[in-house]
């Protein structure tokens, strides 16, 4: 699929983990690797936390596939990372047999039925954090998220296993569904790193001060931020539902789902594409927020989505 959103991390950019830097010198010969992209947001952040050496208190368990080790996290997650990545009402879940099982299995489908989506996953993803909410915290989990502060992590609950966003909830788990939370947030992921290295947005583009696109879908959660979106936040999810709907055409079109699964996958595509049609004429309509790069990403995704 024909993308203009960056597919790989340039050898020697502020991404690559691999590049000569002191910091990053040091945990690699400390064999402390899984701190790496906590380094990096020590340079994002600017706030002074050494959020790379709170990283070392973790643990990790290794998960191989294709060609790759992701670094599932456990142990305590540190109060200063939580705190910066909007989880104080997270713990990192303990790790069964059952979640090893499903986690494979998602990246699994990914490698094997889905190659640039795995291939996506692989070169902007490292850290997996799967959480659930803390006891005596009353509040609706997240399902998946991501933050732009902290590179190559993504974060998700067994909430994941059962829920397609926005709105597709199923009652039987599946590891498909995880497989698609684990796309979304590596695309975001990838977009994140996209914006950081080149200009998308016009001079003096502010996320604060963004004319806001409404979001009738989400009329019915009561919350004012997502009813009306940000032009960067709506680029964000055009980009993201214009690969989310090609894994869900290219599960569709398998005979290896479950009857739960493919009614799950047709209510979600089925929603998906009139959302993902209607952000892409909003975002055009404002195309001046856009800088010359961003308008060549728009021209892109409406390649893109008249494709779907």
């Amino acid at each position: 699929m024909s993308t203009t959103i960056a597919t790989r991390v340039p050898a020697g950019s502020f991404f690559d983990l691999g590049r000569k830097d002191s910091m990053l010198t040091r945990l690699r010969e400390e064999g402390a690797e899984l701190a790496l992209p906590f380094a990096l947001m020590e340079h994002l952040v600017k706030s002074g936390t050494p959020y790379s050496e709170h990283a070392r208190s973790l643990r990790s368990e290794p998960v191989p596939v294709a060609g790759v080790t992701f670094d599932w996290f456990d142990g305590k997650l540190p109060d200063e990372i939580a705190n910066e990545i909007n989880l104080a009402d997270y713990e990192i879940v303990t790790h069964t047999h059952e979640r090893r099982v499903a986690l494979t299995r998602a990246l699994d489908r990914l490698s094997l039925v889905h190659p640039e989506g795995i291939a996506r996953v692989r070169e902007f993803v490292r850290g997996l954090l799967w959480v659930g909410l803390k006891p005596g915290v009353h509040m609706s989990s997240l399902t998946s998220s991501s933050d732009p502060a902290l590179p190559y992590v993504i974060v998700f609950s067994d909430k994941a296993r059962h829920h397609i966003p926005p709105n597709t909830v199923s009652p039987e788990s599946s590891p498909l569904f995880l497989a698609e939370n684990l796309l979304h947030e590596g695309t975001h992921q990838s977009i994140s790193f996209h914006i950081l290295q080149h200009q998308v947005f016009a001079d003096g583009y502010s996320s604060q001060e963004s004319p806001k696109i409404e979001i009738k879908w989400r009329a019915g959660q009561g919350i004012a931020r997502n009813q009306f979106w940000e032009v960067d936040r709506a680029f964000h999810a055009t980009c993201v539902y214009n690969q989310l709907l090609r894994f869900r055409r290219t599960e569709l079109d398998r005979d290896d789902l479950t009857a739960n699964e493919r009614a799950c996958f047709q209510t979600a595509y089925d929603d998906g594409l009139p959302a993902v049609r209607y952000l892409m004429r909003e975002l055009e309509l404002l195309s001046e927020q856009f800088s010359p790069h961003g308008v060549a990403l728009l021209a892109d995704l409406r390649h893109q989505t008249d494709q779907l």
